[in-house]
């Protein structure tokens, strides 16, 4: 197993700590903390992304009947993970976990576990690699069955936008008609603070994640039908009843269906 390098800050453990996780290391921290200085939100982004990931999993579970998801850039399990969403609802669910970092497969193995009715499946794969990922995946889902695609804050790690499209598009033209996309990611032209912050962390060492404009998020969703509100920022997506009401953040995803 490739080593885990604890002296440069890693997104996942990063992200990790904003959602009060523990499986960090104090470089992550800094990291962490030297970001959330500059950008005292960030916090608000990585909570409203996992709310906007809960929101639309129990969409596509109790309105939309999808019992298969395929969660690419898994990352550090923290709370309200996809499988327990899914399992909770419907326990004969599926899912497979695709990341490509030691930390998270080592994590993923101890904690991901399914329910006896369903299943869950860890694949080590790069989000690059869409072939992989969807072999590996067919080992657990039937893929001529409607499956959910789940790319959450993933694509940013894709520097180039017409291959970050492609690779959506590679995934999404093996799934079959009536399949999802729920994607969000970071997104540029909200929020300036966010945008130094994030510029800061890129030319820190670490690995970089690159916020897009609002057009090239919506663009992951071409030839799909999206579903109202369309693509927002993830805290307007269908917001549960709340006071007081909540605030854009820098942070767009929609869901999409396959027609």
């Amino acid at each position: 197993m490739t080593e885990i390098d604890t002296s440069v800050p890693h997104s996942a453990r990063i992200w990790n700590y904003w959602l009060g996780g523990k499986d960090n290391y104090p470089v992550d921290e800094e990291a962490g903390d030297a970001y959330s200085a500059v950008f005292p939100g960030i916090v608000a982004v990585a909570r409203g992304s996992r709310a906007f990931l809960r929101r639309a999993l129990t969409h596509l579970v109790t309105e939309a009947g999808i019992r298969q998801f395929l969660d690419v850039g898994t990352g550090l399990p923290t709370v309200d993970n996809t499988h327990e969403v899914a399992q909770r609802l419907a326990p004969e669910s599926r899912i497979v976990y695709v990341d490509h970092d030691p930390m998270v497969l080592a994590h993923a193995r101890a904690l991901l576990t399914s329910t006896p009715e369903g299943a869950t499946a860890y694949v080590d794969a790069d989000v690059a690699d869409p072939d992989r990922i969807l072999a590996a995946a067919a080992a657990t889902l039937d893929l001529a069955r409607p499956t959910a695609l789940i790319l959450s804050n993933i694509l940013g790690h894709v520097a180039d936008h017409a291959r970050a499209r492609s690779v959506v598009a590679h995934l999404m033209g093996a799934l079959p008609s009536g399949s999802f996309l729920c994607l969000n990611d970071g997104s540029r032209g909200v929020d300036a603070a966010y945008e130094r912050a994030q510029d800061a962390y890129n030319e820190s060492g670490a690995v970089p994640y690159h916020l897009r404009p609002v057009d090239e998020i919506a663009a992951f969703f071409d030839g799909l039908e999206l579903l109202d509100p369309g693509v927002v920022p993830v805290t307007l997506w269908r917001p549960e009843a709340a006071s007081p009401a909540p605030e854009p953040i820098g942070e767009h995803g929609g869901l999409a269906r396959k027609p």
